[in-house]
């Protein structure tokens, strides 16, 4: 019999997302549909239309990530289901949960919850060798920017976090503020290579200090900026950002690998896609002569593969979950600030 695979369902967003991930974390399939032009009109994420489209999407979404797996409904060889329990947007976990506990009660295999930011801390292990402990991951998105170091399987310790805005967020800020449009990461690093990163003198803010982040202030400077003189150009202005941001994400980050001697720096979340990001992690982790393990820009997004390596780890430490199990928007990892 071919190797027993887990079936991963993600709809913590925006994304409907359905992968076959074996056991031994190999992704057979993974199928993203994505609700970008949906919310473009609005700027930004709209709940209840996210809800709506999860409902229409996630049965053939489902049906594709089977049959590109060469998986059928009730397939022996499928050992249990993976979904997103939280955090995210309650309706659309709420979609996400209900199609799985219906899978898995109508297959009669076990069920499974998974943290989302427990997804993309194992989606670098999808596509490469196994990271040794301790390591240190910066899983930076639209609601998250956090230094994260494994110490060992499950085991994980917070050593910071944005006091503020996120970076993702910062960035669909002052891309909505430019006028560049919704999702705004890609929109501002796409134009940053346009631009001179040297153009605005913007705040690091607690660069030099510890490991929480700020982007607050670098924002609204940039508001500033622009009506001090409207004549900047738009490029100038994301690229100065961007530098910005990513000069004090890698400055944490190394400071984060050196404080706990970490074996290698990986990158998680949406942000985890930005071209300057991943230059910048990657030549500094080799001046430090440390691993930097990137996930592909597939695995930066939200996707079910993540959530099915992170199900396997689940399934195998802690068993099955009830079908009692409901969405928590605000779930956060089981984290203590590293002392």
């Amino acid at each position: 019999m071919d190797a027993l695979a887990l079936l991963a369902i993600e709809t913590s967003c925006d994304e409907t997302a359905a992968a076959v991930v074996t056991e031994d974390l190999h992704v057979l399939s993974s199928v993203i549909s994505s609700q970008i032009e949906l919310h473009a009109a609005f700027g930004g994420v709209v709940p209840e239309i996210a809800g709506r489209a999860h409902v229409a999407l996630l049965e053939p979404v489902v049906a594709e990530a089977l049959e590109r797996a060469n998986r059928s409904a009730g397939d022996p060889r499928i050992a249990a289901i993976a979904v997103t329990s939280g955090p995210g947007l309650v309706g659309s976990l709420l979609v996400g949960l209900s199609g799985a506990k219906a899978l898995a009660y109508a297959w009669d295999v076990p069920f499974v919850g998974v943290n989302h930011l427990e997804g993309h801390l194992f989606a670098a292990q999808l596509e490469s060798e196994a990271l040794s402990p301790p390591y240190v991951t910066l899983l930076v998105s639209g609601g998250h920017t956090m230094l994260i170091a494994t110490l060992g399987p499950g085991d994980y310790r917070l050593m910071g976090q944005s006091i503020d805005d996120a970076a993702g967020e910062a960035y669909d800020k002052v891309a909505r503020y430019c006028g560049l449009g919704y999702p705004g990461g890609p929109a501002i690093d796409q134009l940053a290579g346009e631009g001179d990163p040297k153009a605005l003198k913007l705040p690091r803010a607690m660069k030099a200090e510890g490991f929480d982040f700020s982007f607050s202030g670098l924002k609204t400077s940039v508001i500033r900026s622009i009506e001090k003189d409207p004549s900047l150009a738009v490029a100038d202005v994301a690229a100065s950002f961007q530098a910005a941001v990513v000069d004090v994400l890698v400055t944490k980050a190394m400071r984060a690998v050196e404080a706990i001697d970490a074996t290698a720096i990986v990158l998680g979340g949406g942000v985890a896609a930005n071209s300057s990001l991943r230059q910048a992690i990657s030549e500094a982790a080799v001046e430090a002569g440390v691993r930097c393990a990137l996930p592909s820009l597939t695995m930066c997004t939200d996707n079910a593969a993540m959530i099915g390596a992170a199900g396997w780890y689940r399934f195998r430490s802690f068993g099955s979950d009830p079908f009692t199990l409901s969405a928590n928007p605000s779930l956060s990892l089981e984290l203590e600030h590293l002392s």
